[in-house]
């Protein structure tokens, strides 16, 4: 029993230290060092480790896809393209751009995952309220960080973290969506409603009528169609219970193709634009499932999330 407890303890001040990133650090650092030091303490097979890393691969290949497309889209104007095109119809009314750049943030989260929300489209956003002259930006800047989270729940592929959980267990779409669909569309609806009430004095503010709308390149509209082109392979994946990785992954080379050689256009600086660090902070959350596993702790979060899948999906998501 005392093995199970500082195993716990190591994971907890693992995952504790890649959310609260004491001393500013990357938060690679904690989840490398807490799968560290499990194995250096023996708390942790090092084959065992090995194994847990290996269990990722679909996962590595799903996020290493998603950052392509990120990239992509962020690299050929198409988040700024369409942060202006909304801007521009939102005709100098705060509120109505609140609302518009919601409804993006909601449909980047969904497909491309909350990562690119909270890392790439954020940026966007903030080019978008510059573009307008908003005095108080916050209220724009305060969507991509909540709807990150609120709409994680959508679709499997809306946070990379649903894949580490679930690994091969993960349910086809129209499982998850019966699951999760009503508590996604229940969080997503009252977090716009607590940020509309709580930001309602700054969302008064007048506007920029006419904001600058840059022109979508080629590369930009190709990026879009590989995005598109890319969620419906996800959702006939999902729906058919194959593995999203290396379908993910294809779709992101693919699109970088059509995107990056009729331009002639090298792919170096793309791929020196994407936080690799991802894959090694993952891989370490695996070892840490992989600790916790050996502790009985994943079998019996497995049978409460079945429990509650069973009796009451949409609480399951909620909570």
């Amino acid at each position: 029993m005392l093995t199970a407890w500082v195993t716990w303890s190591v994971v907890a001040l693992g995952v504790g230290g890649v959310i609260l990133r004491p001393w500013g650090v990357r938060e690679v650092v904690p989840a490398l060092a807490g799968a560290l030091a499990l194995v250096a303490f023996g708390l942790l097979p090092v084959g065992a480790a090995v194994r847990g890393v290996g269990q990722g691969t679909d996962v590595y290949l799903f996020l290493t896809g998603m950052m392509i497309l990120a990239e992509l889209a962020a690299d050929q104007g198409l988040f700024a393209w369409a942060a202006g095109w909304v801007a521009r119809r939102a005709g100098g009314s705060a509120a109505r751009l609140f609302a518009m750049i919601y409804g993006m943030a909601v449909v980047v989260t969904m497909f491309l995952s909350n990562d690119a929300t909270a890392v790439v489209f954020t940026p966007a956003v903030a080019a978008m309220a510059r573009a307008v002259k908003a005095e108080q930006p916050l209220p724009f800047l305060l969507i991509c960080a909540f709807v990150a989270n609120a709409a994680s729940f959508v679709l499997p592929i809306s946070n990379p973290a649903n894949l580490v959980v679930y690994g091969a267990a993960l349910p086809p779409l129209l499982g998850w969506v019966r699951q999760f669909g009503l508590a996604s569309v229940v969080t997503v609806g009252a977090t716009f409603l607590l940020l509309r009430f709580t930001q309602r004095r700054a969302l008064a503010q007048a506007l920029v009528a006419q904001a600058h709308q840059p022109e979508l390149s080629a590369g930009g509209r190709h990026a879009g169609l590989g995005i598109a082109g890319t969620a419906v392979v996800l959702m006939a994946a999902s729906a058919w219970g194959v593995p999203l990785g290396l379908p993910t992954l294809l779709c992101g080379l693919g699109t970088a193709a059509v995107v990056l050689l009729p331009a002639r256009q090298p792919p170096w600086e793309m791929l020196r634009n994407i936080s690799w660090d991802v894959l090694p902070l993952v891989a370490g959350l695996f070892v840490m499932v992989a600790a916790l596993d050996r502790t009985g702790v994943v079998a019996a979060l497995a049978r409460l999330l079945g429990q509650a899948g069973g009796a009451a999906g949409w609480e399951a998501g909620l909570g």
